[in-house]
């Protein structure tokens, strides 16, 4: 039935300190950018590289996350990266707080995370 991944949706609280975020600071590229008038909303479609998209949204005002990151619903976001100790770096050398890289009992993989602007978990996992 399912054949592939094709996008997570992120609401934002900030949509140009979001985009900002997603597009230079981790380098997603921008596939499509549309101002939707009758939701007062803008819809950002990135490219997330090996496939998938994640589509950035904006509302008035909406509302907070309950809780990071044990609320229901999505715990976090997770991004395969070549080399975690140097997309840590990078992403520290841009501002961006990053937890100390630990290891996965399961798989013996790295990872670590960080949060976007509004405080969405996300997770570097290292391929």
């Amino acid at each position: 039935m399912i054949e592939g991944f094709h996008h997570v949706a992120v609401i934002c609280s900030d949509y140009a300190r979001s985009r900002a975020f997603y597009t230079d600071t981790l380098g997603l590229e921008v596939i499509a950018e549309t101002w939707r008038a009758e939701r007062q909303s803008w819809k950002l479609d990135l490219a997330i590289p090996g496939g998938g998209q994640l589509e950035l949204f904006s509302f008035p005002e909406p509302p907070s996350r309950p809780t990071r990151p044990e609320a229901r619903g999505l715990r976090h976001l997770a991004f395969s990266v070549g080399d975690v100790t140097a997309a840590k770096a990078r992403l520290e050398a841009g501002g961006v707080a990053v937890e100390p890289i630990r290891t996965d009992a399961l798989t013996g993989k790295r990872f670590t995370f960080f949060a976007d602007p509004d405080g969405l978990p996300l997770e570097l996992y290292e391929a």
